[in-house]
């Protein structure tokens, strides 16, 4: 071998060591997998390619000049997920601690702009304490670029985003921008500023899990949209997520075999959903019987539970469903469900997935917490994203849509391309006990006492009958057709293949405002 190919071996060696022997086997006694092993394991055997092994960072103070490591803390490149092309990046925290510096960034850069350019996704393996400190402002505006890319990106290439470790201060933009965050319980972080920053300032102590870890931001903030239970779960749920999706946004979804639901699980549907408007159920048990077996991935399902949002597959199609949870605040839209399910319709829009929603819906949650949060505000981003949606759009009224959320969720007036009801659906302003206090408010007032509930009821029994039903509706054209039960997979089904060359023109324009 000549001296330039040994000096190259072991260059490439060097390459390959991270933080060093020491700093690797803690890391792996954490239980977590290192940078170059979570991306051999995430692609197809054999397939990753790495770019970038050699750079280096470029500051000599802080004694960073005698501490120059291939690689710089991150490890980029290309591979094959089920034999189709993916970027990623994954920072290597026994590497200055996963920090991001300027070279650090720029390989994250353009392993972006490899996958735009490509018109591939791109995945992003986190495992960062942040900034680092010693690059100062050229951290930061490394950092800058990276949200730049992410920003171009959107709706262009599908990209996720794998919380492995810490992910702090500005770390945390850009996971916030990409379609879907993943987190490791009890090993991912994400907190805009530390729990000792948050003691000094505000007097409040908490712990770094209870502060930003992955059941916090899958309960209570709405940050992440998956939780599992180690870094092999993570892996193989972002393959199992990107084996939904096109690899951009001028391609069609991937289609598999259809899958049937069990025999007999059609004719069941009409038992699952109680003819009684108030009496609670789960509507997965809906899902299940009208879906491929085995397909919802729920998306975000310990957040906002009155409202299900997830990717699922229908006759093979990918497809996405929004659909209420009457077992949860009685299927109600407030502000969370409302931001949730306007989200989820512009990803499926964006990258060309066709939206099944299922309706039993009772309005928009009252009350002064929901009034001074915004509900307005916030309500009106679903009405706007199933608006602005060009996707094919199949509807299903299942028991109830009264008022707004009628209208919100998919109707015919927003563009709804199909649009179907069972006969157990009450599509009306409000329920008959509200709007008989209302109609008839001088009749009851004027009932004696012992007149006024029989009349009360009468009244009630007679307003249900004339009106909470799906036929005025029908007749108006509101609705495509009012079905068996039975038959709502067979008429998604046809309804998808019909649509499947759907086109729609719009004004032109640079984008639209939609509420924030």
């Amino acid at each position: 071998m000549t001296e330039a190919f040994e000096r190259w071996r072991l260059r490439r060696s060097r390459t390959a060591e991270g933080g060093g022997a020491e700093r690797t086997a803690r890391h792996r006694a954490r239980g977590k997998l290192t940078a170059r092993e979570r991306l051999e394991t995430f692609f197809d055997p054999g397939s990753f390619v790495e770019t970038g092994p050699y750079v280096v960072h470029r500051v000599s103070t802080f004694g960073l000049d005698e501490r120059r490591i291939p690689g710089d803390g991150v490890v980029t490149g290309w591979g094959e997920v089920d034999g189709r092309p993916v970027c990623a990046f994954a920072q290597d925290a026994t590497v200055f601690g996963g920090a991001l510096g300027e070279a650090h960034a720029e390989k994250i850069v353009k392993t972006m702009e490899l996958a735009r350019k490509a018109g591939v996704p791109i995945v992003g393996f986190n495992d960062s304490g942040g900034a680092r400190i010693q690059e100062g402002v050229m951290s930061l505006g490394g950092y800058g670029e990276v949200f730049f890319r992410n920003v171009l990106l959107s709706g262009v290439v599908p990209q996720l985003s794998v919380i492995l470790g810490p992910c702090a201060g500005g770390a945390v933009y850009s996971p916030a921008i990409t379609d879907f965050v993943l987190m490791v319980r009890g090993q991912a972080q994400m907190f805009i500023t530390g729990p000792e920053v948050i003691q000094a300032v505000t007097g409040e102590t908490v712990s770094m899990e209870e502060l930003g870890g992955a059941d916090t931001h899958a309960r209570t903030s709405g940050v992440s949209h998956f939780s599992v239970g180690s870094d092999r779960e993570a892996l193989d749920l972002t393959r199992r997520i990107l084996s939904y999706l096109p690899l951009n946004n001028l391609e069609e979804p991937p289609r598999t075999a259809a899958a049937d639901p069990p025999a007999g699980a059609a004719a069941e549907l009409a038992e699952v959903v109680p003819e009684e408007a108030n009496t609670p159920y789960d509507v997965h048990e809906v899902l299940r019987r009208v879906l491929d077996p085995g397909s919802f991935l729920e998306v975000q399902a310990g957040w906002a539970g009155n409202l299900l949002t997830g990717l699922a597959r229908l006759d093979g199609r990918s497809v996405g469903v929004v659909a209420n949870q009457p077992k949860v605040l009685a299927g109600t839209l407030d502000i969370a469900a409302s931001t949730k399910g306007a989200r989820f319709v512009r990803f499926l829009d964006a990258f060309n997935l066709p939206v099944l929603t299922f309706v039993d819906v009772p309005g928009f949650l009252p009350g002064t917490q929901q009034e001074f949060g915004g509900i307005i505000r916030h309500g009106a981003k679903l009405l706007y994203a199933y608006s602005e949606a060009t996707v094919p759009k199949l509807t299903v009224i299942l028991r109830k849509a009264y008022g707004g959320a009628y209208d919100v969720m998919c109707s015919k007036h927003l563009g709804g391309d199909l649009n179907f009801a069972w006969p157990t659906a009450e599509i009306a302003v409000m329920g008959a006990e509200g709007a008989v206090n209302i109609l008839f408010r001088r009749e009851l007032d004027a009932a004696t006492e012992a007149e006024r509930e029989p009349l009360r009821a009468r009244l009630i029994g007679e307003y249900r009958a004339e009106f909470l039903n799906p036929y005025l509706a029908a007749e108006r054209g509101y609705l495509d057709d009012v079905i068996d039960p039975a038959d709502t997979r067979a008429r998604l089904r046809t309804g998808l293949e019909l649509l499947a060359t759907k086109r729609e023109d719009r004004p032109a324009r640079k984008h639209g405002n939609p509420p924030l």
